[in-house]
C-alpha cells in the first residue's frame, strides 16, 4: 500500500511523524530516505513526541544509534550515514536490536544493506519547491 504526502514546513512533518506512531509498533523496522536536510530526523521527532517522549531528539549521525524507551516501547532510532562497511553493523550487536521486541527506525539504510531486515514501513522524503513529498509505501501483508 502506498501513500504520498505534501509537508508544506516543518510541523507537517512532524505531524506526519505523530500519525505514524498510532500505525506503528514493537517488531517493526522502518526505513528512512531522503538528502540531508530532507526531514528524516524531523520525522521520527514527531513520532517519538506522539508517543510521549518529551527530551531532545537528536539526529545519532556519530552514535549511530539512539534509544528511547517510550510508553513500553524500545525505540531504536539509526542512522547509518557514516557507516564505511554494513560488517561494522556486526560488531555493535545489530540483530539484537531487531529481537521483535523494538520499533527501529534507519536513516540511511542503505548503507546497511545486507545486514539490516527488510522494512515494514520506507518512507522516502524528497525536497520539492516549498515544501516536501513524503512516499509511504507499506510493505505486503
Amino acid at each position: 500500500m502506498n501513500e504520498q504526502h505534501f509537508l508544506a514546513d516543518e510541523q507537517a512533518t512532524l505531524d506526519l511523524g505523530a500519525a505514524l506512531a498510532s500505525r506503528l509498533g514493537a517488531g517493526q523496522c522502518v526505513y528512512l530516505r531522503g538528502d540531508l536536510g530532507a526531514g528524516k530526523t524531523t520525522l521520527v521527532r514527531g513520532l517519538l513526541r506522539a508517543l510521549g517522549h518529551a527530551g531532545s531528539v537528536k539526529s545519532p549521525t556519530y552514535t549511530l544509534v539512539e534509544p528511547y524507551d517510550v510508553a513500553g516501547v524500545h525505540i531504536y532510532h539509526f542512522d547509518l550515514y557514516r557507516l564505511g562497511d554494513p560488517e561494522e553493523l556486526e560488531m555493535i550487536g545489530i540483530r539484537d536490536y531487531f529481537d521483535g521486541h523494538a520499533l527501529c527506525v534507519l536513516e540511511w539504510p542503505e548503507r546497511g544493506s545486507g545486514v539490516i531486515p527488510p522494512p515494514d514501513l520506507t518512507v522516502t522524503l524528497a525536497v520539492e519547491k516549498q515544501g516536501r513529498y513524503a512516499k509511504l509505501e507499506w510493505a505486503d501483508g
